[in-house]
């Protein structure tokens, strides 16, 4: 049997909940745009529905501890379709079986859960490391990024409280959706991009003045303070991998 479902989280635990209410164990889930039919497949669209998925996750909740719970969560947000399968999987496990189920390490849906969750919290703390903001005409701080996984909701809280004193916007290119923090609550937005807009770097019509003279003080301090003869190419790129370094004002040409 197959489900298709909307890739929402609560789509996903609506599953779980019909998994149960239908009496079916052995099930595929499958995001919907990524549904390709066969004239053979039995297949049933999940619609999702808030209450079922509110009632299975106090399930979880009282199943699995905090720590499981937001594995379970980082598993969801790393959005690789096998995830969803193994998060399904993973649920049903939990639910047939006594409390203290998410022990068993010899479950290959534990296993997979824990490797996922282990990979998205590693780009959790590469971003709250990475990430550079710059200064704009009205004062907003901005940044872009576009992270393997949706690590956004994961470092909210961390930019919150390490930039409570001013106004910022982070934007995740990839999923075209960001979080705004207005000095009281962090909320999620969207932009519209022009065509003509780098989504990379901020447009020099709408950055303050001085941050280009900030990103060249911050350069030359940069060289400065770096000793070139300890310097180790290999561990450098171990610590902070390319992929990362366009986030960083000094490794900008």
């Amino acid at each position: 049997m197959i489900y298709t479902f909307d890739a929402s989280l609560s789509g996903l635990l609506t599953a779980v909940f019909e998994c149960f209410e239908r009496k079916q164990n052995y099930i595929t889930l499958i995001e919907q745009r990524l549904y390709q039919p066969s004239a053979f497949d039995e297949s049933l669209q999940i619609i999702t529905d808030q209450e079922k998925a509110d009632r299975v996750w106090k399930g979880l909740k009282e199943k699995i501890n905090k720590n499981w719970l937001r594995t379970f969560y980082c598993t969801y947000l790393s959005e690789i379709p096998e995830a969803y399968q193994h998060l399904l999987d993973f649920a049903i496990y939990i639910f047939q079986n006594k409390k203290g189920a998410e022990n068993n390490y010899g479950n290959a849906h534990i296993i997979a859960l824990s490797k996922f969750a282990k990979s998205v919290e590693r780009e959790k703390h590469r971003m709250e490391a990475f990430i550079r903001f710059q200064k704009t005409l009205d004062g907003i701080f901005y940044a872009t990024i576009d992270p393997d996984f949706n690590v956004l909701p994961l470092i909210s809280n961390h930019f919150k409280n390490r930039y409570a004193d001013q106004q910022w916007i982070i934007y995740d290119t990839k999923r075209k959706y960001g979080l705004h923090y207005n000095l009281n609550t962090v909320e999620e937005i969207t932009i519209n991009f022009s065509e003509q807009a780098n989504n990379e770097k901020l447009s020099e019509i709408i950055m303050d003045e001085k941050e280009a003279l900030y990103a060249i003080l911050w350069k030359a301090y940069f060289k400065s303070a770096n000793i070139e003869a300890r310097k180790n190419t290999k561990l450098h790129i171990q610590h902070v991998p390319k992929r990362y370094w366009k986030y960083l004002t000094e490794k900008q040409v």
